[in-house]
């Protein structure tokens, strides 16, 4: 069985950015693996622009982005394995490989870092009600099939769900001749960033339906049309109100997964948010196995996620070199009122730097304080004038007030 220093497990931006920085750092004995044929993974079907207005102070679109990890991977000759599957783990970091050419492998990795993405929710995760007839697919299968493949995917269509890949997909089918007659929402707000409701939307003319949801699909071989209801506040169908759409193809943007099934079969601790649980070194509970991407959590800007991965790839190399190490020194950081979520969700008293924490609300704010509190410790306070659950929020502690902490953290808004 051989032995590595550092395994990572995903070839995508997150992998991508999280390799070079160990390497970076110090680390030469690594490798990537990744299921794909190809390192990069879902910017290459992002043929769209917006990518690394924050990472290289230009606009770029996903393949473009990507291209620039791949060559810095290249030249400083970072190995990887293509069309490999991970099929196994252990707590002591034994690895099972798969891939054609060399069969079943067996590495014992010293740290992983988990940089494997997310996939989208379908018809069946969200009970789907109605028929099951072909042209009902995510947003991500319909821009894989039109931006890799050329195929078009229908010509009247409808997007159930804001997210911001559906929405994307409106304009892109709308720009190639389709007919998007609207998208609709099951939450009284969008869960796409605003500058894509205005630029995939309002731009062109399609309306957005919300508080409505698909309550019902109709169709034989293929499908025909769907029944749209309004829903109440508590997100149930409100009888009488159905409005009926034909159609051929229903697009679902209904939301993303972590993909964390093998982190599971360890039983790597959860939060109730179904995140994997991290400390300020992107550090699972489990010793030396670290996390990343959109695999830790969904992200709404690739810059964000290349950053992050950074972080993991950086504490990776300085756990490797005895630099940290998991105590039991350590509090746990929990989501307070208006907050749906907030990493890390526990962090080291002996931080090696400031702690960024990142959080979204349940529901979109205006004029909130923000409050970072230990017990009766006042870490951050911060006003808020607008916030959205879409758009992921920022917060940084200076590692020297850390030091006073005692108590659980929480993180909560208050009416100014």
């Amino acid at each position: 069985m051989r032995e590595i220093s550092l395994l990572v497990i995903g070839g995508g931006a997150a992998g991508l950015a999280a390799a070079i920085e160990a390497k970076k750092n110090g680390i030469d004995d690594l490798l990537i693996v990744e299921k794909e044929g190809y390192l990069g993974g879902i910017l290459h079907q992002c043929i769209h622009s917006g990518f690394g207005l924050t990472e290289f102070k230009e606009e770029l679109t996903g393949p473009e982005y990507l291209e620039r990890f791949v060559e810095q991977a290249r030249d400083l000759n970072i190995p990887y394995k293509l069309n490999t599957q991970v099929v196994d783990i252990s707590r002591e970091k034994v690895v099972s490989l798969t891939n054609e050419e060399e069969g079943f492998m067996l590495l014992k990795a010293h740290a992983i870092i988990f940089a494997t993405g997310c996939y989208e929710r379908n018809a069946g995760s969200i009970r789907l009600p109605g028929d099951r007839p072909s042209g009902i697919m995510t947003a991500g299968t319909a821009q894989r099939y039109l931006n890799i493949h050329g195929l078009m995917v229908g010509k009247k269509i409808v997007i159930l769900g804001s997210g911001d890949i559906g929405l994307i997909m409106a304009r892109r089918l709308t720009l190639e001749g389709a007919k998007v007659i609207c998208v609709s929402e099951i939450m009284p707000y969008s869960n796409g960033l605003n500058r894509n409701i205005v630029q995939c939307l309002d731009d062109y003319n399609i309306p957005l339906y919300l508080s409505r949801t698909v309550s019902k699909v109709v169709g034989k071989n293929r499908l025909e049309k769907v029944i749209l209801s309004a829903v109440d506040k508590n997100l149930q169908i409100i009888k009488g109100t159905e409005m009926e759409i034909e159609c051929d193809t229903l697009i679902l943007s209904v939301g993303l997964s972590p993909y964390i099934s093998l982190l599971n079969k360890i039983n790597c601790p959860v939060s109730s948010a179904r995140w994997v649980e991290v400390n300020q070194y992107m550090e699972t509970r489990l010793s030396g196995i670290f996390i990343c991407g959109n695999s830790l959590h969904v992200h709404d800007v690739v810059d964000f996620v290349s950053d992050e991965a950074r972080l993991a790839g950086r504490s990776a190399a300085l756990y490797l070199q005895g630099k940290i190490k998991q105590k039991s020194s350590f509090v746990n950081v929990e989501p307070g009122k208006g907050i749906s979520y907030v990493l890390p969700q526990f962090i080291a008293l002996d931080s090696l730097e400031d702690v960024t924490f990142k959080f979204r609300v349940r529901q979109p704010i205006k004029d909130q304080v923000l409050w970072v509190k230990s017990g009766e410790v006042i870490l951050a306070k911060s006003f808020k004038s607008a916030l959205i659950p879409s758009e992921m929020v920022m917060i940084k502690i200076p590692k020297d007030k850390l030091k006073d902490v005692k108590e659980e953290i929480t993180l909560y808004l208050e009416d100014r």
